[in-house]
């Protein structure tokens, strides 16, 4: 089972960004193939972010009698990633009048996901990037299924 943990070293310090970086690259390049506002770099920079203020974080919480410190972050990131994300929902008249919504969705689960790298949770990071890319993947084909299918409200 993981526990939160701050690294002893350098190293292990350097794993944990790294492998942020890397996660949240991987669910970039999903919207980078896809033509999205958001792409590799901002993913994969959101969760290298959030690794890193969630490891400062734990370090205050180490160093002083303030066990709360993490916890602050991790909600002023949640706050912050929030205007990043809005900034990638685009409104404008048609038949799908919101677009960027998923864009959103997937700059606020890289977030998440560095948050949990940077607490020492890599398994449960990795795990919830892998669950993330099947459904931006397979989500798509099911969405578009579903709007073939289905008929427009009329209230």
């Amino acid at each position: 089972m993981d526990s939160v943990s701050v690294p002893a070293d350098t190293a292990a310090l350097a794993l944990r960004l790294l492998l942020a970086t890397v996660l949240g690259a991987a669910v970039g390049a999903n919207r980078e193939m896809s033509l999205k506002p958001a792409g590799l770099r901002t993913h994969a920079l959101v969760s290298l972010g959030a690794a890193l203020l969630t490891y400062v974080g734990l370090q205050f919480g180490r160093s002083g009698t303030d066990l709360s410190a993490a916890s602050r972050i991790v909600q002023g990131l949640v706050a912050g990633v929030g205007f990043i994300g809005g900034g990638a929902i685009l409104h404008h008249a048609g038949a799908r009048p919101v677009h960027g919504l998923t864009t959103a969705a997937s700059v606020w689960m890289v977030s998440a996901t560095g948050v949990a790298v940077g607490a020492g949770l890599w398994r449960a990071a990795t795990i919830a990037v892998g669950v993330t890319l099947v459904v931006l993947t397979i989500g798509h084909s099911i969405d578009n299924a579903l709007h073939k299918t289905g008929s427009p409200d009329t209230d």
